[in-house]
């Protein structure tokens, strides 16, 4: 069966993807800081299909990096990673004049450095796979000016780089950046809680999109979830 690292799959957009591959039989190497609630998820996920390894853990960290990668080995392989874990920086967000650099770097770490130290470790079994496929999640954030929104703004802007840059470097792959537009999470809800969510599509309302992707393999490239959905 394809395997898959998922990274932030403990809630959200990662969970519903995971949701997704596991009712298709998938591998699953599923990544959450937050040990219980990561076991609940791949306890309900286990009982979707495929076989699910939870490993608790900051995706900052190199040794944990290295053990999320080892253990899509143990299972046969890695056909799938997706990068979506991420941090705001501030909770509620701020404007970049009392932005604290210290967070600053915090999100960068977590938004760039740890996605692209993942790619290093994992790309040899990529490249080894019948279909390998790379996703990293973007955000419209990445393209657009909002105010409050300079540190997670700056991290998908630098993350959207370094995937159209590793879609050069390696034309075997699929690289796919992806901008799942509003979804209603906790995330949303922690960088704007004056905000009213109701309408905001549910992450696993998005997830359709993203199987998209995999079954159609179009060319690397930036994607939208809304453009994507709405394609017949």
């Amino acid at each position: 069966m394809p395997v898959a690292i998922i990274t932030g799959a403990s809630r959200g957009l990662g969970y519903a993807l995971a949701a997704a591959l596991a009712e298709r039989g998938w591998y699953l190497v599923l990544d959450a800081r937050t040990r219980v609630v990561l076991a609940e998820a791949a306890g309900e996920l286990s009982a979707l299909g495929g076989r699910v390894v939870a490993l608790p853990g900051d995706v900052t960290d190199a040794a944990h990096r290295k053990e999320l990668v080892a253990a899509a080995q143990e299972l046969g392989g890695l056909d799938l990673l997706v990068n979506n874990a991420g941090i705001l920086g501030v909770e509620p967000l701020v404007p970049l004049d009392s932005h604290p650099l210290d967070r600053f770097r915090a999100v960068l770490e977590a938004n760039v450095v740890a996605p692209l130290g993942l790619l290093q470790e994992a790309l040899p079994l990529l490249c080894e796979a019948p279909a390998g496929a790379v996703v990293d999640i973007s955000s419209d954030a990445a393209v657009e000016a909002y105010r409050t929104w300079g540190g997670y703004r700056a991290s998908k802007a630098a993350l959207d780089q370094l995937s159209a840059v590793l879609a050069v470097e390696e034309p075997d792959l699929r690289v796919w950046w992806v901008d799942p537009g509003s979804m209603r999470t906790e995330m949303l809800a922690a960088a704007e809680p004056d905000e009213d969510l109701t309408g905001v599509p549910l992450p696993e309302e998005i997830a359709p999109a993203f199987l998209r992707l995999l079954d159609e393999r179009p060319a690397s490239g930036r994607y939208s979830a809304s453009a994507l959905l709405g394609a017949k």
